[in-house]
This record gives structure tokens, sequence and C-alpha cells, in this order.
């Protein structure tokens, strides 16, 4: 079986899937494909994966294929494909996201859904999906897309309306949704075996149920705290508070990201807003510069201590491989 690995660049997050795929049974004898457009990243990637692959038993092998004359190659015979290129990366298109609307007062948070910045985000990366459905078309046909790749419901719709690719859009934040509900309104003790149904399109599902491990419903409990909530001037979840407040549920996305969905929060008749909901304007090039500068760290420590070993993560993308390849 081969697992491509489009923009495995990626080292966090390819580590993330592709050591969780290592960590079953079902899946860990695979051909991990590593496809990148960038050499060095693309090395990183290596260098780590097969350090962690002789950690957990040295099952499988790896695989890298560096760019587009190779990319045919690295998606041939793949049962699954993951994508998660960012095509012009942070310097210069993230930057351009955020700098050229900012100049005629559009401002935003994280950019990568929609407005402005998610749809520029869409135009030049749906291009480049393009080519890949045409390449999986032709070499692997009956291949599962797992894109992980922004904007999700953009390039994923494009994706299974004008391509023949089987494709499903990924995000974690469903997985810690009703965790992160729970734990900010002192709800701790009603965690373990709680119910929830989660429904929507991915990035802004809804928690549309949410019971204790006996079925209780636990949401006029959280509502009847949400107000004290919004009262603590550092709470920094009043965006999805407020939803509560207002339309009754709480949705999966992030206050930063629900800020910019919609025209409520974000308005330059309004700045006062930004401060009463504490609002991140220009949020995602901070962790962008943050999260290269911890990866420059991080990856020296592993060349100097060597890669200790991986605990499955909270992705999704193994466990529906593994749920696939078992039946």
């Amino acid at each position: 079986m081969k697992i491509t690995f489009m923009g495995a660049g990626s080292t966090v997050f390819a580590r993330n899937v592709i050591g969780d795929c290592m960590c079953s049974e079902a899946l860990r004898d695979s051909v991990f494909a590593l496809y990148d457009i960038d050499g060095t990243r693309l090395e990183e990637s290596r260098t780590i994966l097969e350090a962690m692959r002789k950690v957990l038993g040295g099952y499988g092998k790896i695989e890298c294929y560096l760019g587009v004359e190779n990319r045919k190659a690295a998606l041939r015979g793949a049962t699954f494909v993951v994508n998660a290129i960012q095509v012009g990366g942070y310097d210069p298109a993230t930057i351009i996201d955020f700098e050229i609307p900012k100049k005629y007062g559009l401002r935003q948070t994280i950019a990568d859904t929609l407005g402005i910045g998610g749809i520029m985000r869409a135009l030049r990366t749906i291009p480049v999906m393009e080519d890949f459905s045409r390449d999986m078309e032709e070499v692997c046909p009956d291949a599962l897309l797992l894109n992980y790749t922004n904007p999700m419901a953009m390039l994923s719709g494009y994706m299974q309306r004008y391509t023949g690719v089987k494709t499903v859009g990924l995000c974690h934040s469903v997985q810690v949704c009703s965790k992160d509900l729970l734990t900010s309104v002192g709800l701790e003790d009603k965690l373990e075996g709680r119910k929830e149904l989660i429904a929507g399109i991915n990035h802004m599902a809804w928690l549309l149920k949410i019971q204790d491990k006996d079925g209780n419903d636990l949401y006029p409990e959280i509502k009847a705290r949400v107000e004290a909530k919004m009262a603590e001037p550092d709470f920094k979840d009043k965006v999805r508070f407020d939803y509560i407040r207002n339309f009754g549920y709480y949705v999966t996305e992030s206050s930063e990201h629900n800020a910019e969905y919609n025209g409520f929060y974000i308005k330059s008749r309004y700045p006062e807003l930004i401060d009463r909901y504490n609002i991140p304007l220009d949020e995602y090039p901070r962790r962008c510069i943050n999260q290269i500068e911890s990866w420059k760290k991080e990856y020296q420590e592993l060349l100097e201590t060597g890669v200790k070993t991986h605990e499955r993560s909270r992705e999704y993308a193994s466990h529906i491989m593994e749920s696939i390849v078992t039946n």
C-alpha cells in the first residue's frame, strides 16, 4: 500500500499524520511517498520521518519525490493522498493577503477560509489542485484525497464538484470542540463519557448536542454561565460565546476564525468591537513567524538528541485510512 503526502515539507504536520500511520498495524507497512517542491524542507521531513520509522519498529518504507517533474511518480499507485500544500508560503503570499487589504481598510485575523484572504488563497491554490487531480485520475484513480489545505470549503468543494477525485476535507477543530467548551465554563467533571453531535460545513460546524455520560443535556448549564464568561476582560473565546447567546449553539472553529466568518465583529465604523470581543487582528502572520522560528529550534534539537517516539495525534487521517483498509 502507498500513502502519498503532498506538501511533505510541512514537516510538523507530516510528522503527525505519517507518524500516526506508523503507529497503526494496518498502515505501518506502507510505502510513504513524500512530495514537495522545496528540497531543503523535503530533506528535513525525510530525516525526521526516517528516524521516527526506525524508533517505531522499522516498518514500511519512505520515498522522496522533489519537484513537479516527479509529482506523477509520487502519486502513482497511491491508495491514499494527503494534501497539505501552501501555495506561495508565508512570504510572500500570506503577507500580501494581509497587507494589501489592510491598505484599503479590510482587516483580518486568519484569512485562510473566506473573505479576501481566503478568496486569493483559493485562486492561487485551485490551479495546483487541478494539476493534482489530473495526475491522480491518471495514475491513482481510486485513491482517496484527504485534504488539509485551506481554504477548506472552497478547495474541497472544487475537488468534489469539478474533478473525479474522491475527496474529504479535514481539520482538527471538531476533536477539541466540546472539551474546550466544557473546560472554559468550569464543567471539567462532565468531560469523561460525554456524548456530542456535531454537524455542518468545515470550517463552521455546530455543536448541536452535548450530553454528560448519563445522557443529560449540558447546554442549559453552559448557557447559564455564558454571561459571566463574557464579562471577563481577558476571555479569548467571546465570539463563539456570543454565538451561544444569540443562536443557542457553539461552533467548532475558534473565535479568531469566526470573527471574520461574518460581518458582525470586524467593522470599520465600530472599531470598539475589536476590544470588546478580544479579536486578534493579524493573528495568522504572527503565528507563521513564531512557527517558523519554533521549527528551526525544534529541528536542531531533534538532530542533536534524536527522535524519541511518537504518540498518535488527534488528526483523523490515519483513523479514516485504517477504517477503509480494515473495512
